[in-house]
């Protein structure tokens, strides 16, 4: 049976394709991965949310005038907010270092945006998640660098990785938040919207 509509990921993350996979999204949606490749570059005066908002919807915007009446373009971010500062993707190991450091004994929020654009309109949503490490020695971190490799992802760390394992102490709000994807979120919104099921 054809599907009335087709989903598009823009997202080069393993993880967030993986999540769409285990939405069994192909047996709703048709669906494809579609990569552009976009300078992430955001004003000085943004935080927080205004920050992974203003960077999905860029993500989105790349894709103006290419759109289908029947596709969904999903594009997305995710960053760190420590002590009202935004903390990326590492630049190296030695700002990995950096940040693992600083994320060590503290509480920060991971926070995701996400784009939903149509021929026909554009939404947003976000989602926040705090997240508690115990203290982590230094041995831990080079360990962790050393063999895990978390230089693509905000903050250095993967929640789903050992570090996550041996260093959070606690949780508040949505675990796949902190792997990337609201998942709930996205899944209601395109529930309510598109298959009227939730």
């Amino acid at each position: 049976m054809a599907k009335p509509h087709k989903i598009i990921l823009a997202s080069g993350s393993p993880r967030r394709q993986q999540f769409f996979k285990d939405f069994d999204i192909e047996n709703q949606f048709d669906f494809e991965i579609r990569l552009k490749e976009i300078e992430e570059i955001y004003p000085d005066n943004l935080v927080a949310e205004e920050i992974t908002n203003y960077l999905a919807e860029l993500k989105a915007n790349a894709f103006d005038g290419e759109l289908a009446e029947n596709e969904i373009l999903i594009t997305s971010d995710t960053l760190v907010w420590l002590e009202n500062k935004a903390l990326g993707k590492p630049k190296d190991y030695d700002d990995a270092v950096t940040i693992l450091k600083s994320l060590s004994n503290a509480t920060h929020e991971v926070i995701t945006s996400v784009c939903f654009k149509t021929k026909f309109k554009v939404d947003t949503l976000f989602d926040t998640t705090k997240v508690t490490f115990r203290e982590l020695s230094e041995e831990s971190i080079y360990y962790y660098l050393k063999n895990y490799k978390p230089f693509d992802k905000a903050g250095a760390y993967g929640i789903q990785d050992w570090i996550g394992l041996i260093g959070i102490s606690k949780i508040e709000g949505s675990y796949t938040n902190v792997v990337g994807l609201p998942t709930e979120k996205v899944y209601r919104y395109l529930s309510q919207n598109f298959l009227n099921i939730l």
